[in-house]
């Protein structure tokens, strides 16, 4: 228990010691990570009624683990305009939504003044719907091609009625890992400085990391390391939650052959819980773990499975079983049945309604 006991005392140790963790018995690292967590949320599973948009499939890009850009791999292409985009909001808010996710592609076709008209009229017309857009990839891209600095593209998304960022677009931060599954996107240190810049801002974020690829064991602790290092030079923080995204293997190109253990991803999730102090929720994201092992890893330290969804375009074309999101009911009824006290929460952890 050396290891483990040094990293509670607040030691920093550097990745290539923290990997060892994983070298833990799963039910070791389960116990200490499910302590921490009830510390924190007693028995409570945190969840939002909300809606994801991705207007459009077409990118400029070509990230070799995505199924969701149209390619060879995905040839239905499609773009949706304003009115459609404005039906999705107005019937998703009619079924209780409290809040939009909107992340697309990085569409060569729209202009800068239609996205940020969208955020206006999405917010005009529903104003109580939180609008959780935009990842650090898309900003960067928007950044490159309207030569725009990060610092305005991010103002004008506030000024647009944007209320805070997904976590989207951080991958793994190893730049030789980028190179291979992401190349041409934006890098770690500028997915890092632009995040940081949105929390100077006074707004809030969340924090990704897909695993289960090409990466190492110690490509995510150091992947978790930075995010930690980030957290603590802000005052209070600007990250909500760390959500570790499970790589979905089906129509890309990066053929993977060898996939993560359902042991694997519980003690990623774990460790992620032990070594993050300072965020303050581990997002155990159903629609790429499914759900039952999502609930299972509210166990490990997690506390959070994210929400209804209603309609999920990106993991479920690369094979997870989300399309069709999830209604509130059974939400509830399986956070209950796992032996939980589901939570209503709006998208920044506000409390609304306990069932």
């Amino acid at each position: 228990m050396e290891l483990l006991n040094r990293v509670l005392e607040g030691e920093n140790l550097p990745s290539s010691e923290l990997v060892k963790l994983y070298d833990y018995d799963l039910y070791t690292l389960g116990e200490i990570a499910d302590e921490i967590r009830k510390k924190r949320f007693a028995n409570q599973v945190f969840f939002n009624i909300n809606r994801h948009i991705n207007p459009s499939n077409i990118c400029a890009d070509v990230c070799k683990f995505c199924a969701f850009s149209a390619s060879r791999k995905n040839p239905n292409s499609y773009e949706m305009n304003l009115d459609e985009i404005l039906l999705i909001a107005k019937n998703a808010s009619e079924k209780g939504a409290k809040e939009v996710h909107i992340v697309s592609s990085h569409s060569p076709n729209y202009t800068y003044e239609w996205y940020m008209g969208m955020f206006k009229e999405i917010k005009n017309a529903f104003p109580h719907l939180h609008i959780k857009a935009m990842t650090a990839a898309e900003v960067d891209y928007f950044s490159r091609r309207f030569a725009k600095s990060y610092e305005q593209v991010l103002e004008d998304m506030i000024s647009s009625g944007v209320d805070s960022m997904p976590g989207g677009g951080a991958e793994i931060f190893n730049e030789e890992i980028r190179k291979i599954i992401c190349q041409g996107k934006v890098k770690s240190n500028e997915w890092l400085e632009i995040h940081s810049l949105w929390h100077k801002m006074g707004r809030y974020s969340n924090a990704t990391m897909l695993f289960g690829h090409i990466e190492s064991r110690e490509h995510r602790i150091d992947h978790i390391l930075r995010l930690k290092q980030m957290q603590n030079t802000q005052n209070g923080g600007g990250y909500n939650a760390f959500i570790p995204l499970l790589y979905q293997k089906e129509n890309n190109y990066l053929n993977v052959k060898s996939f993560p253990t359902s042991q694997e991803i519980l003690k990623t999730i774990a460790i992620a819980r032990i070594l993050l102090d300072n965020i303050p929720h581990i997002k155990a994201y159903w629609a790429t773990l499914g759900l039952n092992l999502a609930l299972v890893a509210q166990e490990f330290g997690a506390d959070d499975i994210d929400g209804t969804i209603e309609v999920e375009s990106i993991q479920s074309r690369a094979g997870a079983k989300s399309a069709s999101g999830m209604e509130l009911e059974e939400l509830v009824y399986k956070i209950k049945d796992a032996g939980f006290v589901p939570v209503e929460r709006d998208s920044l952890y506000h409390i609304i309604k306990t069932y």
